[in-house]
């Protein structure tokens, strides 16, 4: 998007900026912004910019953390702890969006839509307010909570990694579990006809 100084020609007249296509900017989350972005969408930017940024301070937070700790970071991650955690990451990232148990956490900021296969069910987000949406769309996308997930995952890596690899091998059991009590249901499903 190239932001144009505003003029007659498209301009508001008021001081406020003019996007290539003539709707007026006024700031990071503003409407108008906003309707620029995402012209007829409700899309959250200002609580985008919240939770980029508390993600950011928590990030910081937990480096300078282990920093002022003396804990020597590890000098790289072995394949077999990144399969590991990343597994780990995918059951967090499950856990937190999908499950029927974590409901509790996500009732605040989204709605049931359904209930899911196994034990998942599939919320939407509530649309009350920019950071309220927000916090509903991270709740409600597994994809999204990954990169939360990952980022806790690793810090615990950092700062004790052999409780880090016992806390990840145990959600990766869990994870196969879940694909051995699918494999079992298609079996018993094929079989019985």
């Amino acid at each position: 998007m190239v932001f144009e100084a505003a003029d007659d020609s498209g301009g508001t007249g008021d001081g406020a900026r003019s996007c290539s296509h003539g709707r007026p900017v006024r700031g990071m989350g503003g409407r108008e912004v906003d309707d620029a972005y995402a012209p007829g969408e409700a899309v959250p930017l200002r609580g985008y910019a919240v939770l980029a940024s508390a993600y950011g301070a928590a990030t910081a937070l937990a480096t300078l953390a282990l920093r002022r700790s003396g804990r020597p970071l590890p000098a790289g991650v072995p394949p077999w702890d990144l399969l590991v955690i990343g597994t780990a990451t995918y059951k967090v990232s499950r856990l937190v969006t999908k499950g029927k148990i974590t409901s509790f956490l996500r009732a605040p900021f989204t709605r049931r839509q359904e209930a899911g296969g196994g034990s998942e069910v599939m919320d939407e987000p509530r649309r009350e307010g920019a950071v309220g949406q927000a916090v509903g769309e991270l709740l409600s996308c597994p994809f999204c909570a990954s990169t939360w997930a990952a980022t806790g995952l690793m810090c615990g890596y950092a700062a004790a990694p052999r409780a880090a690899r016992l806390a990840a091998a145990g959600l990766s059991a869990v994870v196969i579990s879940d694909w051995l009590q699918y494999a079992w249901s298609y079996t018993q499903q094929q079989v019985e006809g």
